[in-house]
């Protein structure tokens, strides 16, 4: 297993590629878990409740693959946290608006049922 996961530096991370990652409730409602939990790593097996371990996976490529979130391998897990600081630097204000709207988001209609109750007890 690598040590190992590419990352964009925060100059390459592109507003496109971080929309086109963004543009996915799953995506959206990790991000927002995520940004709740604060500086403290969460694990990918924390998000089950959005999907498969396969599509999990996915999500969290396309997070990391777009500049969103770090993956930290340890063993056989996987540290994911968010790059709040790299974000700011590169687009300030954004992030912070983003999860703002999803927090109301997830409390509307607009999401599945059951999104908002496994948003709420993921980081606990």
């Amino acid at each position: 297993m690598t040590d190992y996961l590419p990352h964009p530096p925060v100059e390459d991370i592109a507003l496109p590629a971080v929309l086109t990652a963004l543009g996915d409730e799953t995506r959206l409602a990790i991000i927002a878990i995520l940004a709740r939990n604060g500086e403290q790593a969460m694990t990918c097996g924390q998000f089950l409740q959005f999907g498969s371990k396969t599509a999990i996976s996915y999500h969290v490529a396309k997070l990391r693959e777009a500049g969103i979130i770090h993956v930290c391998p340890e063993g056989t897990r996987r540290l994911l946290t968010l790059r709040r600081s790299d974000l700011e630097s590169r687009f300030p204000g954004f992030l912070d608006t983003v999860i703002a709207s999803t927090a109301a988001k997830l409390q509307s209609d607009a999401y599945s049922p059951g999104m908002l109750e496994a948003a709420q007890f993921a980081g606990e």
